[in-house]
């Protein structure tokens, strides 16, 4: 992969929402009256904005996390995205944002021990072309994000106490209205892995899977149902989407985590043949 071409698209990660994003922040505005309305019309200008000028859509440019899925050389893979985070860094621009935990010295180039965040999957792909998906996402809704560890007798009335007790935390400060990604099952760490990766999934849908599907619109539901609101004024939107993803667990354990999301879900999702990138539908 070209890591000019990789910059390119994050650019335009930062600059333009994906189309189901888009469309549920204008179906919101459509229903909220009033301040809240207000407020969900100001951030459509925003979106407009930023698409039309091609500039970032929230100071916040978030740190950016790739899945790539199917058949890649992961050192050559890792050399590639670096370069082209750096360059996106210069050139998109990004806000450089990693920093050493202890010293809070900064990187400059928003990489650093450990970044760029990046996760292989070489099987996840059954027509074996490799795929790339990336994510940005910012400290105020990543700090509201949460995992437990529950007793499995607590069950989907446990999974759901988490999740809107999350969120119902959050309150305001992940700046509603969010997107809400539930990874259950696996471990302490999978499931974390699991919720994130539920960002990537069309937030207009439902899962495959019936119980899945009912748990997703029970805890939009119940989100809502809050009235925290667009930015915390009131409303009757104060998440976008939920989506769910799941993994087999330990016998003894039930671990749930909760990605809150803003409402700038920033994602895109690219094929790879021949080195190229081909954007999978974003727009």
């Amino acid at each position: 992969m070209d890591p000019a071409e990789i910059a390119k698209v994050i650019r335009l990660l930062e600059s333009e929402l994906p189309l189901d994003v888009e469309c549920l922040l204008r179906d919101a505005a459509a229903r909220e009256v009033g301040l809240s309305r207000t407020v969900m019309e100001t951030i459509i200008k925003n979106v407009e904005y930023a698409r039309q000028n091609r500039i970032p859509m929230c100071q916040d440019t978030g740190t950016l996390i790739f899945f790539l899925e199917g058949g890649f050389d992961i050192r050559e893979a890792k050399e590639e995205i670096g370069e082209a985070v750096a360059i996106a860094t210069d050139e998109a621009p990004l806000r450089p944002n990693t920093v050493n935990p202890f010293t809070r010295e900064n990187d400059g180039r928003n990489l650093g021990r450990g970044n760029p965040l990046i996760h292989f999957d070489a099987g996840s792909q059954s027509d074996g072309v490799p795929r790339i998906h990336i994510i940005a996402k910012g400290a105020g809704s990543e700090n509201a994000s949460r995992t437990c560890m529950l007793d499995p007798d607590q069950g989907l009335e446990g999974v759901k106490r988490i999740v809107v007790d999350a969120v119902r935390g959050a309150g305001s400060k992940p700046c509603p209205p969010i997107f809400v990604g539930v990874g259950i099952g696996g471990s302490h760490d999978h499931s974390a892995l699991l919720a994130k990766k539920a960002l990537l999934m069309d937030m207009r849908e439902r899962s495959r899977d019936p119980m899945v599907a009912s748990l997703e619109a029970d805890l939009l539901e119940e989100i809502n149902r809050l009235g925290i609101g667009p930015m915390g004024f009131g409303g009757k939107t104060t998440a976008l989407g939920v989506r769910a993803e799941w993994a087999h667990c330990h016998t003894a354990s039930l671990p749930v985590s909760v990605c809150i999301q803003c409402w700038a879900l920033r994602r895109v999702s690219c094929t790879v043949k021949n080195g190229r990138l081909i954007l999978d539908g974003h727009s």
